[in-house]
């Protein structure tokens, strides 16, 4: 709803003052919200293949978690954000270092974006030039839509072969640099040993991060999925 976005994240100084969405570039100064709505189909994956359907991608792990009482709206607490990756890895069987992708949440908003590497350096901190990406370069924030978005995204970029690239790169984050993370600047021929494997972030704000599926995420969702494909 065009009021509650507006008027909400205007409350909350979230809104992107320049008119951009610059996930992990220093300039960014908030966030821009989209408009979008996603559908994909979801079935057990024996039911899949006994119906001979077009599988295009198979979710693994999906990890939850809650921060409970933080500081503020816009103040993410990173051991939540852990607490759902870790969670998403323990579940598919997993190990971090299987991943060669990662769809980050990132927003365009500084204290968001620096979070999401502090939680990720975490968890993928065996990992060296792990390559990372946010859809909400090109598109904006579709808010409730964002996650479904994400995994449509890696879905596309696992059939393609391809790791696209994120826009506005030039002035990456100064965490990056320190980080496990290579920010995708261009797009690469999506090579790795075995499966293509992917991570998907989709937090929330406010505390209250929970999700009943990586697949539709509500807009105080904490998510991290995975999907692989051949």
């Amino acid at each position: 709803d065009d009021l509650f976005l507006h008027v909400g994240f205007s409350a909350l100084q979230a809104l992107s003052k320049s008119g951009q969405s610059l996930p992990f570039n220093n300039q960014a100064d908030g966030l821009l919200p989209a408009e979008g709505v996603a559908v994909v189909a979801l079935k057990r994956l024996a039911d899949a293949e006994a119906q001979g359907d077009d599988i295009l991608a198979v979710v693994r792990g999906v990890g939850l978690s809650n921060d409970g009482r933080s500081g503020s709206f816009l103040a993410p607490a990173m051991q939540g954000q852990v607490r759902a990756i870790k969670a998403a890895y323990q579940q598919s069987g997993l190990n971090p270092k299987d991943i060669s992708l990662m769809e980050c949440h990132a927003t365009g908003t500084p204290v968001g974006d620096t979070e999401e590497i502090k939680s990720m350096s975490e968890v993928f901190k065996d990992n060296h030039d792990m390559p990372i990406g946010s859809l909400k370069s090109n598109m904006g924030h579709l808010i409730t839509a964002s996650g479904m978005a994400g995994l449509m995204k890696v879905i596309a970029s696992m059939k393609a072969g391809v790791r696209p690239p994120t826009l506005n790169t030039e002035t990456p984050i100064d965490i990056l640099s320190s980080s496990p993370f290579r920010l995708l600047k261009e797009a690469e021929p999506w090579e790795c040993n075995g499966l293509k494997r992917a991570g998907i972030n989709n937090f929330g704000f406010g505390g209250n991060n929970k999700s009943k599926s990586p697949l539709a995420p509500s807009i105080s969702d904490n998510a991290s999925a995975i999907a692989n494909r051949s």
